[in-house]
């Protein structure tokens, strides 16, 4: 697997917690696995060794030396190593914006995954994780002559697909791609180097991340430019709902909550919403409804719905809100604004905070995800297991996992199906008997990575022995 991150390492989003997960559940059906990332600063904390060193890579005029380290806990873990591109603050950018040279940066990683099979891990499948990795199976053809790279099938997963990396046309002398492949049925997209579109073109099998978004991406709406390409490629995309973690992600045994409890004792999920109000100070009071949002502050993520319809809601309605996140300043300043508008019924916490995420899942009765388009999601499954019940719109993985029975969904992405989702949420938390009938059906669903990573075997195997399907 190539991948930009993976948690504890580095995390920007539920990326990172998939590319931690899944190989375990691999593992676990007897799969071999490597993870291949970048060394970014803040993995430096963690215990490594070096296990291969002046590992070449030329891209155009640059030639870098990098070595490979693997993480000491867990050897599914290497990380590529070139202190020049990778050893900064911030995994894609910093305050001021994206890294400008982050073509070059990710360009290495895909160069750096086929040496790292040449020398030290030689895969029978390249998969490739979002447009970071997507020049991985671009050069496995530019170098389609090294026999080591001969029938090594690729799989591109699409995360996202509103994030693609685009770059100018330029890029491609500085990250040694040939032009050929610059071309509208090649990795070109509107003048510019396009890496998401280079992974869905040239990778044998594409997937994504739930059905409903397999079917989503396909349409103008969601596809982002690329749907006529997707629809051309739709024999060879699958949708597999991403899995929870739940030795992480479970209020029976979460080390990092006040409290644990389960379907049967809710008492410590009492106890941590208590702690919860204590911990920012909130003055509503435990028979109140707490409202919870863990979430990138962008306009993907509905944060526009909530702007508009939180401020009116508090007026109407008797409920606090506590939301962790960053993203756009916009939307940063938002949070911010409504708790100085609202205080003690309002806490923000800016950036991210794993300890805190799981403090919010379990304290929260209430969690808000009205995204714009959601490809799976995680939160709204991590809620389920902690018995928060979730307000959803009906897109993407929201709605494969989320039903009448668990939560509450709405369709139209207007103020008014959001606030009118909330209103019912709100008005059934008040039927506590109800309430906790909803909350103990939502626990008992299991949305672990068994079931998905039974699908990626069988992907897998396919690939392998095509005639055999």
């Amino acid at each position: 697997m190539v991948a930009s991150e993976a948690a504890p390492y580095a995390k920007t989003g539920g990326l990172s917690d998939v590319v931690s997960s899944l190989p375990r559940a691999l593992t676990a059906l007897g799969h071999q696995v490597a993870v291949l990332l970048p060394r970014y600063r803040e993995t430096e904390r963690f215990a490594m060794r070096r296990i291969w060193d002046n590992l070449p890579l030329q891209l155009g005029p640059n030639r870098f030396n990098a070595s490979v380290m693997q993480s000491e806990t867990d050897e599914t873990f290497l990380f590529l190593d070139i202190p020049e591109l990778y050893n900064r603050s911030g995994l894609y950018g910093d305050a001021e914006g994206d890294f400008s040279d982050n073509a070059v940066r990710f360009a290495a990683l895909a160069r750096g995954a086929l040496e790292l099979a040449r020398r030290v891990f030689l895969p029978d499948i390249f998969h490739c994780h979002d447009w970071q990795a997507g020049l991985v199976p671009v050069y496995q053809r530019q170098f389609a002559g090294d026999p080591t790279f001969l029938r090594i099938p690729t799989v591109s997963t699409i995360h996202n697909l509103g994030y693609q990396g685009l770059f100018p046309v330029a890029a491609l002398a500085q990250i040694g791609v040939d032009p050929a492949f610059f071309s509208p049925q090649g990795l070109e997209f509107y003048g510019q180097v396009n890496y998401l579109k280079a992974g869905l073109v040239y990778s044998d099998w594409l997937t994504t991340v739930s059905r409903r978004y397999a079917e989503e991406i396909q349409t103008p709406e969601f596809g982002f430019g690329l749907d006529g390409l997707l629809r051309e490629r739709r024999a060879s995309l699958s949708g597999i709902l991403n899995g929870a973690d739940y030795t992480r992600w479970n209020p029976e045994i979460d080390p990092l909550i006040p409290a644990q409890y389960s379907a049967g004792d809710l008492s410590g999920k009492a106890e941590c919403k208590a702690e919860l109000l204590r911990e920012f100070s909130l003055s509503g009071g435990a028979g109140a409804p707490l409202l919870g949002i863990v979430s990138r502050f962008t306009s993907q993520k509905g944060c526009d719905l909530i702007a508009a319809a939180l401020p009116a809601l508090f007026a109407e309605e008797n409920f606090n809100l506590v939301a962790l996140g960053s993203g756009e300043p916009e939307y940063e300043s938002l949070f911010i604004d409504l708790a100085a508008k609202f205080p003690g019924r309002v806490g923000v916490h800016t950036g991210y905070d794993d300890g805190l995420a799981h403090r919010i899942e379990a304290g929260s009765d209430i969690f808000l995800m009205p995204s714009r388009y959601e490809p799976c999601g995680l939160n709204q499954i991590y809620s389920l297991r902690y018995g928060t019940v979730p307000v959803v719109r009906a897109t993407g993985g929201l709605d494969d996992t989320i039903d009448s029975e668990t939560g509450y969904k709405f369709t139209p992405y207007t103020v008014e199906a959001f606030t009118q989702a909330v209103r019912d949420a709100l008005a059934g938390y008040r039927n506590r008997k109800v309430w906790q009938v909803m909350m103990k059906i939502g626990m008992a669903r299991d949305f672990s990575w068994d079931s998905s990573a039974r699908e990626y075997d069988r992907l897998y195997h396919r690939l392998l022995n095509p005639q055999a399907v």
